[in-house]
């Protein structure tokens, strides 16, 4: 027995917990609570789509450009990011596919092979490592027999009710957070206002998509809000320098 074992809580209760929170045991895992994205991917699908109509509205000359040149550029900006919502959304659903089956092919091994080394060696590597250090292998064996008493976990449709609205979520994501940025040159008669309107949304939703990340990851709002406003913007520049 490990120094402290003592006061680590029985084995039933940490098995309990790992089920209920580690992301990577979520194909038999209760989910019905879960949201259906996670900060960093909603997040992660409004800075694409911020990034990507920010590269096409960079582009209107705020001297040149007449109605009809602003009109065509934001047609095609709100397009590009209605195809990349539905190329998002299809690698969502093909992501979740291909994680479990993954997941349920080492669920598989776990239940049904005979090498206990294995099966303990494939449930401490699913498991995050401050939680495997802590395990000794009377409680990974434990575990394992928990597992075994929950009825037909590896079994099931590959893509779920979940799946498919994680993907809706993600078209939405990516197509939604162009309206904000493109509202101002629909609704201001001068370019130059429409213009610097438009950038200020834009500015401010990056430093909000850093805001909500700060405050999942624990880190500092204000700065991360600062870095992520930083960083998108450079990556606008750095899309548009290359043609993007």
């Amino acid at each position: 027995m490990r120094v402290g074992s003592p006061h680590r809580p029985p084995v039933s209760l940490l098995a309990q917990d790992v089920l209920d929170n580690v992301r990577v045991l979520a194909t038999w895992a209760p989910r019905s609570h879960a949201p259906i994205l996670d900060p960093l991917e909603r997040t992660s699908e409004i800075l694409f789509g911020v990034i990507m109509v920010l590269t096409f509205t960079s582009s209107i000359s705020v001297v040149e450009s007449g109605a009809a040149e602003t009109r065509e550029v934001l047609v095609a900006a709100i397009g590009c990011n209605v195809a990349w919502g539905i190329v998002d959304g299809a690698l969502y659903l093909m992501t979740a596919f291909i994680e479990r089956a993954r997941k349920r092919m080492m669920l598989r091994t776990v239940l049904e092979t005979r090498d206990e080394e294995t099966a303990h060696g494939l449930i401490l590597a699913a498991l995050p490592a401050p939680v495997s250090a802590i395990l000794t292998p009377g409680e990974v064996a434990s575990f394992r027999q928990r597992l075994r008493q929950q009825p037909s976990m590896a079994d099931g449709s590959p893509i779920d009710r979940r799946d498919v609205l994680g993907a809706i979520g993600v078209f939405l994501l990516v197509f939604l957070s162009t309206l904000p940025i493109v509202i101002p040159f629909v609704i201001l008669r001068q370019p130059a206002a429409a213009m610097r309107a438009s950038n200020a949304v834009a500015i401010a939703m990056l430093f909000g998509v850093g805001w909500t990340l700060g405050r999942h990851s624990g880190l500092s709002s204000w700065r991360t809000g600062l870095v992520m406003m930083a960083t998108g913007l450079a990556l606008v520049a750095i899309t548009i320098a290359l043609g993007g």
